[in-house]
């Protein structure tokens, strides 16, 4: 279909969507390249074991393991990493991999369309933590999101790879990669060309942890707080933004009987990364 495929492996991680994942593999299928799965999920299905991938199988969902363990099965210069309910453009891997010619560039980000979104013109933002992946203009940025992502697999395995600390839904995991990636020298493109367009399936993944409105589990919160330990000081300005964007809503407004558990789940998740903090990070040894 494309370019790239020498160079370059396809990796997917899966968790509760064996289904949607092997019609994301066959759509991905033409381009050629290897294409790694890493699936998370307890029950075996037929799905993924019959078509031409390496299967890999873990027995506990952590999509930073999960993404560690495809960067040490890779034997590619690249490894790209993409969300198992996507539909790709017809250019996604040459442009991946006509980015990653610049030996500056270590990791590639690339453009990704949720359900109803269209490119635009978006202005570069104050904090990349803000920045739209919409956008249809390339640029250099700090930060990434992972169902659309590229790295030179010896810089990432150089850094650690990802921080398995980030638990439960993992919030924020590739934010903290990027900055950790910049700080280590490497530059990252954002490229509109490698363009994908994500399904959002309803169920299954992260959105196997229930509905992050409600619910009093620390998955939701964790991650966030974690990365602000390690690159948003000072923490109490961050969780005070934090509670207002997640505890002050107008879902929370109608539906106020919420909010104490919301509220529950916000400590939880603070306590906890305070705990992984206080531990050292958990990175590719």
């Amino acid at each position: 279909m494309d370019g790239g495929a020498g160079v370059i492996t396809i990796a997917i991680p899966t968790y509760n969507r064996q289904a949607i994942a092997a019609e994301t593999v066959a759509r991905l299928l033409p381009f050629g390249a290897p294409i790694i799965v890493v699936d998370q999920t307890p029950a075996i299905s037929d799905a993924l074991a019959s078509l031409p991938i390496r299967l890999v199988r873990l027995s506990q969902p952590s999509i930073p393991h999960a993404m560690n363990v495809a960067l040490a099965e890779a034997t590619t210069d690249v490894v790209l990493f993409l969300d198992d309910d996507i539909l790709p453009s017809d250019g996604l891997v040459a442009a991946h991999d006509a980015a990653h010619r610049d030996p500056a560039v270590w990791a590639v980000v690339g453009q990704v369309l949720q359900p109803g979104e269209e490119p635009r013109r978006v202005a570069q933002p104050a904090d990349d933590l803000e920045f739209r992946f919409f956008a249809d203009e390339p640029r250099v940025v700090t930060n990434v999101m992972a169902g659309n992502l590229s790295v030179k697999r010896d810089r990432a395995i150089g850094i650690g790879g990802f921080d398995e600390n980030f638990v439960g839904v993992a919030y924020r995991f590739e934010s903290d990669f990027a900055l950790r990636l910049a700080a280590a020298g490497g530059t990252i493109r954002y490229e509109p060309a490698a363009a994908i367009r994500h399904l959002k399936l309803a169920t299954g993944g992260l959105r196997s942890y229930g509905d992050h409105r409600t619910s009093a589990s620390p998955a939701h919160s964790t991650g966030d707080y974690y990365f602000a330990l390690h690159h948003r000081p000072p923490l109490w300005r961050y969780a005070l933004r934090r509670l207002r964007k997640n505890v002050i809503t107008r879902f929370h407004a109608r539906h106020p009987w919420t909010i104490p558990s919301k509220l529950i789940g916000e400590w939880r998740g603070f306590l906890l990364a305070r705990r992984l903090a206080r531990g050292g990070r958990k990175l590719m040894s």
